[in-house]
């Protein structure tokens, strides 16, 4: 039984089974490409509205040891329960930014070269099956639903939040019913759905299905909006500086520095979203190296100048609210720069769920290929050449909780999935070193293994940031998983019916 959980898929059988005519997905992504997409998925929500709650810090109204991290679970035990929730970064958050910067870095380069050995749909689920078995793959591959699906529903709901300051800048507010999700932790429960959110879930939908280079220039087009509005709201704010707003500049030290990292690590999370489109870029070995590592280059620069220059116009104490950059533009009075930096928000939002959506498709797709999820969804449309039964199954599986849950609850969520994920593939590149150091690599991470441990270090340390209900919703997530798993997968297996096959004969 155990050499059934942990068989591993070898590298040219994936390759051989990207490349048959019924499942062949269209080439036409280059490293431009890809690079906008990993700026259109990391430049989203994140620089727009969770810099200034990771700045501001959050508050917890009923404290609980569930809401504490769990570094201050280990170091404090039942102590931690007093904590009123997560200290604030202050000015320091582009400290924050900047030390995140590197950690994804670290993981970014372990990325790379593991797309340009394997480049295949699916991104760490199918580099985790060629290293570390099926079981672990499966649970990467379920944990990557959680992050892409996750990440995707806050988006959203920053989305109608954005919506609704813009509208207000002509006078005009959408009614709560519509444009707030059912449930905050702050408020409780309400007769809410947010229409607005689910609506722009499956408008990309029917984009994804239409097209993967109808959606690339779409997105790319969205991406040079939102840098441009980003460039106008650092230039034009700047002038509205008052260094006094920075001091003190770590006012609850490293301890917020560290939350704080853990808060807008989800900013971040999207370069990895470039290796889900491998077997639709057209020299992978090559140009997916060239997007990660470029895709995250850019947004740091951004991001750190963003956080510089908000927490320069306003007090960090002020910026905790859905939306801290259209807010802090209305104080200072500058409304025409408010509205466009709105625009270059709702566009960055709208190319990060296109980009996210399309990585939850394609990882539906390969765990599909592989016999592990229903066979349904690896179909490919026979004229558009995309997966479209995944895709619109993966934006059903977004759109609707989009509607009813929080942007806080769901952030922190897809941050320890995400860095889950960072982890495997971490350890996946020692492993294919090990075991197939003479496979040719496009692309090698330096300092081997000094890198990919690092990687796997700061990722827990940022996981010990997070709070012990996001833990356990981790695990209870994980656990459905595995029950589906041992109930369906496992039997369905291709590549176990084929190894029982081969038994029998």
């Amino acid at each position: 039984m155990s050499s059934d959980l942990f068989r591993v898929k070898n590298i040219d059988r994936l390759l051989s089974d990207a490349d048959q005519p019924e499942r062949r997905l269209k080439k036409t992504l280059g490293w431009i490409s890809l690079t906008a997409l990993g700026v259109g998925a990391i430049i989203g929500t994140g620089i727009f509205i969770l810099t200034g709650t990771a700045a501001a810090g959050e508050v917890v109204e009923y404290p609980s040891i569930l809401k504490a991290p769990v570094l201050q679970v280990i170091l404090y035990g039942h102590r931690a329960a007093g904590a009123s929730g997560r200290p604030g970064a202050g000015p320091a958050i582009a400290l924050s930014f900047a030390l995140v910067a590197v950690v994804c870095g670290f993981a970014a380069l372990c990325y790379a070269e593991l797309a340009s050995m394997i480049p295949i749909a699916g991104s760490a689920y199918t580099y985790t099956y060629a290293t570390l078995g099926e079981l672990v793959a499966w649970i990467i591959g379920w944990d990557l639903i959680l992050e892409y699906a996750v990440s995707n529903m806050a988006v959203a709901v920053g989305f109608s939040a954005y919506v609704d300051s813009l509208l207000g800048t002509f006078g005009i507010h959408l009614p709560a019913s519509i444009s707030n999700p059912a449930y905050s932790p702050d408020t409780g429960w309400h007769m809410n759905f947010n229409v607005v959110g689910f609506l722009v879930v499956m408008l990309l939908t029917v984009l994804l299905v239409f097209g993967i280079r109808e959606s690339a220039e779409a997105n790319t087009v969205m991406v040079g909006i939102k840098l441009v509005a980003i460039l106008v709201f650092v230039f034009a704010a700047s002038k509205y500086i008052h260094p006094a707003n920075w001091t003190p500049f770590m006012p609850n030290g490293w301890q917020g520095v560290l939350t704080g990292g853990a808060i807008v690590f989800f900013t971040y999370i999207g370069f990895d979203s470039v290796s889900t489109a491998a077997e639709e870029c057209r020299n992978p070995k090559r140009d997916l190296p060239l997007g990660i590592l470029f895709s995250l280059l850019i947004c740091t620069v951004f991001y750190v100048g963003v956080a510089i220059v908000l927490t320069g116009i306003q007090p960090w104490q002020s910026l905790r609210n859905a939306a801290p950059v259209a807010n802090a533009l209305e104080a200072i009075g500058l409304p025409r720069v408010e509205q466009w930096v709105t625009v270059g928000a709702l566009m960055g939002m709208i190319s990060s769920l296109l980009v996210f959506q399309l990585g939850q498709a394609r990882v539906w797709f390969s765990m599909s290929r592989d016999g592990l999820l229903p066979r349904a969804f690896s179909r490919v449309h026979p004229k558009f050449r995309t997966p479209d039964v995944a895709t619109w199954i993966a934006g059903v599986f977004v759109g609707i909780p989009a509607g009813i849950f929080d942007i806080g609850t769901l952030a922190d969520l897809s941050n320890i999935g995400t860095l889950f994920a960072f982890v495997l593939v971490s350890l996946a590149v020692l492993i294919l070193r090990r075991t197939q150091p003479d496979r040719p690599r496009g692309f090698r991470v330096p300092f081997v293994p000094v890198l990919p441990i690092l990687s796997m270090l700061c990722c827990l340390i940022l996981m010990a940031g997070l709070t012990l209900e996001n833990w356990i919703r981790f695990f209870v997530w994980l656990i459905i998983g595995l029950v589906i798993y041992f109930a369906y997968s496992r039997k369905r297996s291709v590549l176990g019916i084929e190894e029982r096959a081969g038994a029998r004969l």
